[in-house]
Parts: structure tokens; sequence; C-alpha cells
């Protein structure tokens, strides 16, 4: 059990709980943390466009990705506020290996892949929601808490987005066989502690 929990209960599809030494590393670094979160809000409006147009008949996928791609640029905005408030200039940020690690471990053959890139968007918004939560506790900037506070919500929101998503085109038992491998991976991408302060790290 982390020392350093969340407030907050967490998605039951993540494996493993993120570190204390995450936590302790985002803290002494949020204005770096902040600026990954900019660009991880980005990605995820980008991800989300990027499977329309990978799968531009599958119309209720289109309906709510549609969804999810104005809400994270509208989160991005809302970040890009905190970072000018903070003085701090948009810049690239090397990436941490956690989200083209979990893309290599897509199956290559459709409909596999497919469900696969579901099921992985939707463990990068549950972990997202699980470090947010960290953050909004740990935080010892109320004002920075309470925002980290308010994106919660559509975190996990969009995780069961892309759950119910993956159990519209496919067998329930299929979809929870490989979201537990899927998960497991992902937990394992997060064991070594990437050095450099990220939101993925």
């Amino acid at each position: 059990m982390s020392v350093l929990s969340s407030e907050f209960p967490v998605i039951n599809a993540l494996k493993k709980p993120t570190s204390d030494a995450w936590v302790e590393q985002a803290i002494s670094n949020l204005d770096i943390i902040l600026l990954d979160h900019s660009q991880c809000e980005r990605k995820a409006a980008g991800s989300a466009l990027n499977l329309m147009f990978r799968y531009p008949s599958n119309a209720k996928m289109v309906r709510e990705l549609t969804k999810i791609a104005k809400e994270e640029l509208e989160h991005f905005e809302q970040v890009n506020q905190w970072l000018d408030r903070r003085n701090i200039p948009l810049r690239h940020l090397t990436p941490p290996p956690y989200g083209a690690a979990l893309k290599a471990n897509l199956r290559p053959q459709e409909p596999n892949r497919f469900l696969d890139a579901l099921l992985a968007s939707g463990l990068i918004e549950a972990r997202s929601h699980e470090r947010l939560g960290l953050l909004a506790t740990h935080c010892p900037e109320p004002e920075l808490a309470k925002f980290y506070r308010g994106l919660m919500a559509s975190e996990a929101r969009h995780f069961g987005t892309f759950w119910v998503l993956a159990d519209t085109y496919f067998d329930r038992e299929v979809v929870m066989e490989r979201l537990d491998e899927l998960a497991e991976i992902e937990s394992e991408l997060l064991v070594n502690l990437y050095p450099e302060p990220r939101i993925h790290s």
C-alpha cells in the first residue's frame, strides 16, 4: 500500500498503484508536470481524432470520440492558462517511453488492433485519473490542487467511454481477457520511474 495514497477512488482496471517516488518527483517539479500535462491533453485529443480517421464507419465511436476530442482540447487550453499564469512558455518535452511502449503491444491485425487501441486508450485515461487524484491530494498549492480535482471526473468518464465502446463492438469475455493482459503490461511499464518528471513517467 502506498504511503502517499490518493484520497480519491482509483479505477479498478489498473493492476498496480503509482509509486510514492512518482508523487514525490511530481510535487517537486510542478511546473514541468504542468508543461507535460499540456502535451498529454493535446496528444489525447489527437489520439481520439486518429481513431476516428482509422475507423470512420464506426458511427457510435465517432460520436463518442468527437466529444472526447473536444473535451481534451478544452483541458489543453485550461492547462495552457495555468502555464501562462506561471510564466511557463510552451515547449516540447521529450516524452517518456510509456505511451509508445504501450502502443507497441497493440496487435497489428484487425479487428484485434481496434480492440487493443480502445482498451489501451482507456487504460491511459484510467492512469491519468489516478495520477490527477494524487496531484489533487498532495499538491501544496490549494488552487492548483482544486484544478486537478476538477479534471478527474472527465478522465474517469473517458475510461468508461472506451470501455463501453470495446464492449459494444466485441464480446464481453474477449474484452475482459484482453483488458487484463494490457493492464498488466501498462503497470509493468511504470515499475521503473522515468528520470524526468512526467504525468506518465
